[in-house]
């Protein structure tokens, strides 16, 4: 444990709790995940010994621990869509008996819903770590379960990766590394170095296209990314790889169907951990504002990535050299009878980004990317 650890608990002030066994909630998307390694990695330094779990959606549990974000992971639909209200109810009473039983000395809420509050309170570990103010005022019948108050942003500005490290903090925990890193496992690599060679790209050599999001709004037209992919390839020789899930065939096909240039698609065809590995072999990234985007920049891949009412300064890429597009707000509707203000999921601000500055983003960031490579080549032995 880390020389001089102490928390404030109410008012008194307790130095060095034991503390063995740690749960981090993070019920929320990949991105959110990404930002959270970099939390559980400072939780490391300081409590070396101790077994780290998040509570995160399923569909990412083999994710975190493959990746080594966390010892273990436990699945958690915060949405529940489709499930009856008993066979709900069992599931939250299931999940409540296992978390009870893990005995978890200090519980930290990153999600900051009224779902992850009652599951905080729940567990009932001695030490609780909550935002104060939450992100969504209490309700009058609702009770902020938390015994440690972190602040909803840090000092270093409003990105969503100085919220997320607040909670150490409030632990009284110095953030010695605070910019999220993932490695690709050995396996990735393997497979990852596989589908390169099948498909005829070079290491280094290609640019990575994300055409979707998990948010319809979110994503600039699929034609619009064809002719970027199109200019790239005729001004600079690099081919595009089409990257994304199962639900993003469409932009996919939009893609491959405009797109004069030999463009490579493993859209819903590896899992996230080859993902990463593709990335990292990556010469830069192109996309929408989405978990794609950030596990990227994580590899250390350089980022453009294309916003639409979502503030760059808030969700931008970290660590790495990057080109953020956003167009100029407030503006007048362009998908009159779609958007829905102050709704990220459904405004189109993003459609109004112009093709000629993408290109030029991404060709400025390629030049960077090259020279960096050229750089790293010269000092190597």
């Amino acid at each position: 444990m880390a020389d001089g650890f102490s928390v404030v608990l109410g008012k008194e002030r307790h130095a060095r709790p034991i503390v063995a066994s740690i749960l981090v909630i993070q019920t929320k998307y990949i991105g959110d995940m990404v930002l959270t390694s970099a939390v559980v990695r400072n939780l490391r330094l300081s409590f070396p010994g101790a077994r780290i779990t998040i509570l995160c959606t399923p569909g990412l549990c083999s994710f975190v621990v493959a990746q080594k974000i966390a010892d273990d992971a436990l699945g958690f639909d915060r949405r529940g869509k489709g499930k009856g209200l008993l066979a709900r109810l069992s599931e939250y009473y299931d999940l409540i008996g296992e978390l009870r039983r893990r005995r978890f000395d200090l519980t930290i809420d990153l999600s900051d819903s009224r779902t992850s509050r009652l599951l905080h309170g729940l567990v009932g570990a001695p030490l609780r770590v909550g935002f104060e103010p939450p992100e969504n005022p209490l309700r009058f019948w609702e009770r902020q379960p938390a015994n440690i108050f972190a602040e909803p942003s840090g000092p270093e500005g409003p990105h969503y990766l100085h919220r997320y490290l607040s909670p150490l903090r409030a632990l009284n925990i110095n953030v010695t590394d605070a910019t999220p890193r993932l490695e690709p496992t050995a396996g990735a690599r393997e497979e990852a170095k596989e589908l390169l060679a099948v498909n005829e790209l070079i290491g280094n050599a290609y640019i990575a296209v994300h055409a979707g999001a998990r948010f319809e709004g979110r994503c600039w037209q699929p034609q619009h990314f064809a002719t970027v992919i199109d200019e790239i390839f005729a001004a600079r020789g690099l081919r595009a790889l089409l990257i994304g899930g199962p639900d993003e065939t469409e932009s996919e096909k939009t893609i491959l169907a405009s797109t004069v240039s030999p463009a490579v698609s493993l859209v819903g065809r590896v899992s996230l951990e080859t993902l990463v590995a593709l990335l990292s072999n990556a010469l830069i990234f192109l996309g929408n504002e989405s978990g794609p985007m950030h596990l990227a920049a994580s590899t250390g891949t350089p980022v453009v990535g294309l916003y639409g009412l979502t503030p760059p300064d808030v969700w931008s890429p970290v660590g790495v050299p990057h080109r953020t597009l956003a167009p100029p707000l407030p503006c007048q509707c362009v998908a009159a009878g779609m958007c829905m203000p102050n709704n990220p999921g459904r405004v189109y601000c993003v459609h109004r980004l112009r093709v000629d500055d993408v290109v030029a983003a991404t060709l400025d960031l390629i030049d960077v990317a090259q020279n960096r490579g050229l750089r790293a080549e010269a000092t190597r032995p």
